[in-house]
């Protein structure tokens, strides 16, 4: 009897520590984050943190973040959503102020549905979209299709405020997704800077006739005596920005060290794009340390997927043969942003021309590439900035693309990635194209990362 009476005893106190050992580890675990993390636990906290930026969610003890990851659980609500007013093209105060309230918002569509993990083996993909909504589409039904999208974010960056690309954004329903705004598009300013004023220079008057004739930017021709063309400058300025207000602007990027994927609104991916990223991206980090950037499309004209599928070229970057399907992590981001200036000041209106002149002049090191040997990114755009006169048909392009793909799906997710080829070709810093020699650039260009004041 007395010896029952000891085993109740000690199964108590055993019981007992049990369960307040328990409730010590949850405590800890909610107060005691590890140093350079923290938990979110009041959206008051997290503004404490960041003042001016707003992260809209409505039960932030739903976000954790420790050691670069943050965790959004599905199922918690995600604040209150104001669907993107239906605005006129002309309304220019209410497309700015949507603009601003979205930018600010930072909502994440689908995170009741998904929720939102990100940590180094994570892919974040990027696109920058003009005003091709067919193309938006057919990249977007590209994008369901891709194995585990929905763990990515996937942030459309646009420079046009349209109904018709709102609504496509509002369809994605596979993916978290957060819409962000260019606010120094042509769209806003149309008859002043960053758009064309009507008292700017004509693109081919002499400077001497342009100081005469008192226009407002006649002493910044570009190098070859050209004055600046606003539908070009905006696509390098929407570049830069993007990538600036994505790597320190969008909350849920805060210390995010997985990667970056760049898209276009004209591309198609494959299903295989994310889980041969994240190969190439084990890859590189075990055998080429010294490789930065990692390109799964190439312009290739013949594909051997057969032959190729799992393989990668070692190169030193080149931009017209490493600028489709970019990704990268925020150590690249860091080298460009410290070359910002002269990013900003080379007289080239091209992005991927000027990362070329910073990869040759600025970058510690130049930016060499993983570049997949059998694309996984199509580009479909035969009309844009340089191709307005041809006869588009997005739709005859995407059946050519989905048949390549369809033909080839069995040597898709490829096992393993490896290397198969290594090139030596390099480029001497290139020959500046013009078009970007207008002071008001520059400054607009390097007040992104100075947070300057435009006048």
């Amino acid at each position: 009897m007395r010896m029952r009476r000891v085993v109740r005893f000690t199964f108590m106190v055993v019981l007992i520590m049990f369960v307040l050992l328990n409730l010590l580890i949850l405590f800890s675990v909610q107060t005691e984050i590890p140093d350079g993390s923290r938990r979110l636990n009041s959206v008051n906290s997290f503004a404490h943190h960041h003042q001016g930026d707003r992260f809209h969610l409505q039960d932030s003890d739903s976000i954790v973040s420790v050691e670069n990851q943050v965790w959004i659980l599905p199922h918690m609500g995600n604040g209150t959503y104001h669907e993107p007013m239906n605005v006129s093209g002309e309304n220019l105060t209410h497309i700015k102020n949507e603009i601003q309230r979205i930018n600010s918002q930072q909502f994440i569509h689908n995170l009741d549905k998904f929720g939102l993990k990100l940590n180094t083996e994570s892919v974040v993909i990027v696109i920058q979209v003009h005003d091709r909504g067919e193309y938006l589409k057919i990249l977007l039904n590209s994008l369901r299709k891709v194995a585990n999208i929905e763990k990515s974010l996937l942030i459309i960056s646009h420079d046009v405020y349209s109904n018709e690309l709102n609504q496509l954004v509002l369809s994605v329903d596979f993916c978290p997704v957060m819409q962000i705004f260019f606010p120094h598009s042509l769209q806003l300013h149309p008859k002043e800077f960053p758009g064309e004023h009507p008292n700017d220079c004509p693109r081919n008057i002499k400077k001497e006739e342009a100081v005469l004739m008192k226009c407002n930017n006649a002493n910044s021709p570009d190098k070859y005596g050209h004055y600046r063309e606003a539908r070009y400058c905006q696509t390098k300025h929407h570049w830069f920005w993007k990538l600036y207000h994505t790597f320190e602007k969008v909350q849920v990027m805060k210390n995010y060290q997985g990667l970056v994927l760049l898209l276009e609104e004209d591309y198609y991916v494959t299903p295989d794009v994310i889980s041969v990223l994240q190969m190439m991206h084990n890859l590189m980090k075990k055998d080429c340390k010294d490789c930065t950037l990692l390109a799964a499309g190439n312009y290739d004209k013949s594909q051997n997927y057969g032959l190729n599928s799992g393989k990668v070229e070692v190169a030193n970057w080149i931009s017209s043969k490493h600028n489709m399907g970019m990704s990268f992590t925020v150590d690249l981001w860091k080298e460009i942003k410290r070359c910002g200036k002269e990013f900003c000041l080379f007289d080239d209106y091209n992005w991927d021309w000027t990362l070329q002149h910073l990869s040759s002049q600025c970058i510690k090191q130049q930016i060499k590439v993983l570049k997949m040997k059998a694309t996984r990114v199509f580009h479909m755009g035969d009309c844009g900035v340089h191709h307005k006169g041809k006869n588009c048909q997005p739709a005859n392009k995407e059946k050519t693309v989905e048949q390549e793909v369809q033909s080839n799906k069995q040597h898709l997710f490829p096992n393993s990635i490896s290397i198969g080829s290594y090139s030596g070709l390099k480029l001497r810093d290139p020959k500046p194209n013009g078009g970007w020699g207008d002071s008001r650039d520059h400054q607009l260009c390097l007040s992104f990362i100075q947070n300057t004041t435009i006048h």
